[in-house]
């Protein structure tokens, strides 16, 4: 089964997260839209599938912000 991944996203003035094309939120900021995420992404790990963050960076390439199973839950900070 493919691993699902939550992006986080900076969409009109705002931080969303993106999944399977269907964008929630908008958060006031990244931290909070990186911990909506994060949970969605434990939630879906807790139901036995891979989950991962990517977070979209100033130059619109995403990076590996978290993974199920790898990264502690929940995150610090």
């Amino acid at each position: 089964m493919p691993r699902v991944h939550y992006f986080v996203v900076h969409q009109d003035g705002a931080w969303k997260v993106k999944l399977d094309g269907t964008h929630y939120g908008p958060y006031d900021t990244q931290k909070m839209a990186i911990r909506i995420a994060v949970d969605a992404a434990q939630q879906t790990g807790n139901n036995g599938r891979s989950a991962q963050v990517l977070v979209q960076g100033m130059d619109n390439q995403f990076r590996t912000e978290w993974t199920y199973g790898n990264d502690p839950y929940p995150p610090p900070g």
